[in-house]
């Protein structure tokens, strides 16, 4: 029998109901996007979309349904992310295969996409060729998201993780987007030449000693090589710092994702490098999240 983790939620209860008994169990267990997990959580146990849960909010429910909802609930209450639930996370209006091999695409990475179309913008670019690499592709988010922008762009995918590249590999076939991708199993960039015309990345950026702290969402769920940034958050930075120069189209930009707090030593990091680098693009709580650069004059 499924534990009773939502308290009145029983058979002949409604749909609507049922989202609001998830709600307030959810609030009361201290999860933050109640509202949004609980629409999520019960439309993926009874696998309908938005619109049908409206549609159909004053459905009765069955006792196999309340079950299903029941099961999904108690994951949550445990912290488990809903993405991590349903399998699915939506970035840049795609829909994204997650496995427990990649990071949960956030919100705040699309800065990172954001500050790339602003630079293919200003040049006018983007009918153009351009060649892409997404170092730690993951789900494959960043790529994926602009190559669905840009029709005749190219991307290579690369990732140290067989499983990880496996994940962004269904993404791109899931979007039809296979035909502009090559996937490389590589270490920040082993094995890779350019020249790319951007350079992209999310790398791990917790410091080690950060990491006990982090939500249990992400502690207990996000890969580790995910998340480990070496004893200060910036090995992985300095690292791609060490191969920009190598792997830049002259014209070029890297751009990274930041943690919260590390605009000034990722900058030092790429000035020192021989980059120049430009203004950070905050995300939505004001956070520097993005950085621009490119190959020093």
């Amino acid at each position: 029998d499924v534990t009773r983790v939502v308290p009145g939620l029983k058979d002949g209860t409604t749909i609507a109901d049922a989202r609001r008994l998830l709600v307030e169990s959810f609030e009361q267990g201290g999860i933050e996007e109640a509202e949004a997990d609980a629409r999520l959580l019960v439309g993926h146990a009874l696998r309908i979309d938005r619109t049908r849960l409206l549609s159909d909010s004053g459905r009765l429910l069955e006792a196999h349904e309340v079950n299903a909802i029941q099961a999904l609930a108690a994951r949550r209450l445990q912290r488990e992310p809903v993405a991590r639930i349903t399998g699915v996370k939506e970035f840049w209006s795609l829909a994204l295969q997650v496995t427990d091999a990649v990071l949960v695409p956030r919100p705040d990475t699309e800065t990172v996409v954001e500050l790339a179309l602003d630079f293919i913008d200003r040049g006018g670019l983007r009918k153009e060729r351009l060649r892409l690499l997404d170092i730690g592709t993951g789900t494959g988010a960043i790529a994926l998201a602009l190559l669905s922008e840009l029709p005749n762009a190219v991307a290579t995918l690369s990732d140290i993780s067989e499983p990880a590249l496996g994940v962004a590999r269904a993404n791109a076939q899931r979007h039809d987007l296979t035909a502009r991708c090559t996937f490389a199993i590589s270490d920040i960039a082993d094995g890779l030449n350019g020249p790319f015309d951007l350079i992209l990345s999310n790398p791990p950026y917790i410091a080690q000693p950060d990491i006990a702290a982090l939500d249990p969402e992400v502690r207990d769920h996000d890969p580790m090589l995910a998340l480990d940034g070496g004893s200060e958050g910036l090995d992985v930075y300095r690292a791609i710092a060490n191969e920009a120069r190598r792997l830049l189209a002259p014209a070029g930009r890297l751009i990274v994702e930041l943690g919260a707090g590390q605009e000034a030593a990722v900058r030092s990091l790429f000035t020192k490098a021989g980059l120049t680098v430009g203004a950070a693009r905050h995300d939505l709580a004001a956070i520097p999240r993005a950085l621009a650069a490119a190959i020093a004059p």
